[in-house]
């Protein structure tokens, strides 16, 4: 391989990456505006297909759904509605994402904001670790697990993979 081809080939691959990492925060960006206008079990299944057909959404508390059509079961009851009638954001940060060929990890904080009275306030705040991995259609959400920052060990656990690579 000369010189040129092998720049070339590194280009491609550090352009592949950078079409990933951009590609997988748009995933992750898609859920927040998906949920808050998921008022209906189609606007849930919406949501839902973000994920893979066997894709895990872990909630803590025994709250998981699994597939796109438990994902919107997730969301389609009546705290998730009375959340989205009212008024609420889910508001992720940037995430830092690790990549591993077609397979990815993701670690990020999400606000939710809760309407009330006229105001905004902070309703919960959690850590969240995606997996991911890249398919046909693209890339979707392998597992979901969401932890409340509410100083319980898995929680610091999740953050804790912050460490690796």
């Amino acid at each position: 391989m000369s010189d040129t081809e092998a720049r070339l080939a590194a280009l491609e691959a550090e352009v592949r990456a950078l079409r990933d990492h951009i590609e997988i925060a748009q995933v992750i960006a898609r859920y927040g505006p998906l949920a808050d206008s998921a008022d209906t079990l189609d606007g849930g299944m919406a949501t839902g297909a973000l994920w893979a057909e066997d894709g895990v959404y872990d909630l803590g508390g025994g709250w998981e759904g699994q597939g796109p059509a438990g994902i919107a079961g997730l969301l389609d009851n009546d705290v998730h509605r009375a959340l989205v009638r009212d008024g609420a954001a889910h508001i992720p940060s940037a995430p830092r994402i690790v990549l591993d060929g077609d397979r990815a990890t993701a670690l990020n904080y999400t606000r939710v904001y809760k309407h009330e009275n006229g105001t905004f306030s902070v309703w919960r705040v959690s850590v969240n670790r995606w997996e991911l991995a890249r398919g046909d259609a693209g890339w979707k959400i392998v597992r979901r697990t969401n932890r409340l920052l509410d100083g319980n060990d898995e929680a610091r656990g999740l953050l804790r993979t912050a460490r690796e690579n």
